[in-house]
């Protein structure tokens, strides 16, 4: 595992927490701020895997 894989998780479960708090505090804005995050942590986590396959692939 590379640091943007968990970088990457960190940022999903993170976005989901802030997701969730949203919706139990009814706040649609922070809601939205936690979907965000979980998108851009997926994106990261993504690019980590990448980065370890195309490490992989080298050896």
């Amino acid at each position: 595992m590379n640091t943007d894989q968990v970088k990457g998780a960190l940022k999903e479960v993170a976005g989901k927490v802030q997701q969730k708090t949203g919706e139990v505090i009814n706040s649609p804005e922070q809601q939205v701020k936690g979907v965000a995050k979980q998108v851009e942590g997926n994106v990261q986590k993504n690019y980590g895997d990448a980065k370890e396959a195309v490490k992989d692939a080298q050896k």
